[in-house]
């Protein structure tokens, strides 16, 4: 059994086969997905594909640092409203992305540190993105490692010390298809023998970052949540963990943070 706590469902590369991806996900033996929000209307998005498809689906609801720029006066307000859902499971993605700034460093600031106040508020887990932003990301963090219940850096992709730093604080550590990038992937090779099994969430963050030890090479270049297993694998040869041991803690650990039913 496995859950990815992590999948854009909502983007419009699965319009034309979103029903047939859950079911490979399910043939695939993926029990849970969590659809990601990134933006206002993306998380509620998120929330009415969940409806659809209570028994599989839960999401989180939040702005991505890419649409701090564009949130509206009352988005807090929205936010608060969607988590009033049974099936929205935190809040998030939100963070800080000084790679790109597709948002002013200030806007995405602001809004990160409102919705960090906001999961405290509302006693929610964080679901949390990083790029090139690390200081100041943690620094807005470290108050609340105590005040909410769980804090999930997705998609890790940092140094050593950083891994060590978030596991310091207490964090969960999401683990994506980056791992099996043969260029960008090495320094996560290296460095996820340090993540405990008891901090170790995966992820596929689909439709990106598909695996590239997929074999035969898929004709699309989407990823999606049957995709999951390939992850399992490339963790267990970088690590002391089998694929069972993997599976299994990896699993409880999405369903103890995120609050899924099993």
């Amino acid at each position: 059994m496995l859950a990815d706590i992590g999948i854009n469902l909502t983007n419009q590369r699965f319009d034309k086969d979103r029903n047939e991806v859950i079911t490979r996900a399910k043939i695939a033996g993926i029990k849970q997905l969590i659809v990601t929000g990134t933006s206002e209307e993306c998380s509620r998005q998120a929330l009415t594909l969940c409806e659809q498809f209570p028994e599989i689906l839960s999401c989180t609801a939040g702005v991505h640092p890419h649409d701090a720029d564009n949130v509206s006066e009352q988005y807090l307000l929205t936010l608060t409203e969607l988590a009033q859902h049974s099936q929205v499971k935190a809040i998030g993605e939100c963070g800080l992305d000084f790679n790109r700034n597709f948002s002013t460093p200030d806007n995405q600031l602001r809004v990160f540190q409102e919705q960090v106040a906001l999961a405290q508020q509302l006693s929610m887990p964080l679901f949390l993105h990083q790029r090139d932003a690390f200081e100041p990301w943690l620094a807005t963090l470290k108050p609340f490692v105590e005040r909410v219940p769980a804090m999930v850096s997705h998609c890790f992709t940092g140094s050593k010390s950083e891994l060590l730093t978030c596991l310091d604080h207490n964090m969960y550590i999401g683990i994506t298809g980056w791992l099996c990038d043969k260029k960008r992937g090495q320094v996560l090779r290296d460095i996820v023998k340090y993540i405990p099994l008891n901090r170790l969430l995966i992820e596929t963050d689909g439709p990106y970052l598909t695996p590239q030890n997929i074999r035969p090479k898929p004709k699309s270049s989407r990823n999606e949540p049957s995709y999951l297993p390939y992850i399992v694998d490339m963790l267990a040869e970088c690590t002391s963990y089998t694929i069972n041991e993997i599976n299994e803690f990896s699993y409880h650990n999405a369903l103890k943070v995120f609050q899924l039913n099993d």
